[in-house]
């Protein structure tokens, strides 16, 4: 089942209804499901490889935490920033200011940022953890069965 963009995500606290969380694609909902946004947001941070690491350590770590908790959503959601660390770093890394595309609509030409391709690198490491995490995989299939 595909992310349900037409959920309630201003009224619902996901950690106290996870039956309403569906898991989607990539990076789907990464900013609206609560209460895990606040939680997370605060620490994405990828302007440079120090800042990358100290952010995507963190928010490694909040996985952790969450699947110590029990909490699949949150998992899920670190495991989402995690990844959008990556993509929106590789953005940067490929186009200056992170805009692909021009105003007319074109994709603008490739500018590799050595700094954010290392950025990157260090997010997708983490995310790749928390994608192929055992337990984090045995909890999505668990979830997807129960809630779609």
């Amino acid at each position: 089942m595909s992310f349900d963009y037409s959920i309630d995500f201003d009224n619902i606290d996901f950690r106290e209804k996870p039956e309403k969380y569906r898991v989607g694609r990539g990076e789907q909902g990464v900013l609206m499901v609560q209460p895990y946004k606040s939680e997370i947001l605060p620490h994405w941070r990828f302007k440079t490889p120090d800042i990358a690491r100290k952010s995507s350590d963190k928010i490694y770590q909040l996985f952790l935490d969450y699947k110590e908790a029990g909490d699949f959503v949150g998992m899920d959601m670190a495991r989402k920033f995690l990844q959008m660390g990556y993509t929106r770093s590789r953005r940067y890394a490929n186009y200056k200011g992170g805009k692909k595309y021009n105003k007319d609509g074109e994709i603008n030409d490739r500018n590799i940022d050595e700094e954010k391709a290392r950025s990157a690198s260090i997010f997708e490491e983490k995310w790749i953890k928390a994608r192929e995490d055992e337990e984090y995989l045995k909890m999505k299939r668990e979830h997807q069965k129960k809630y779609g």
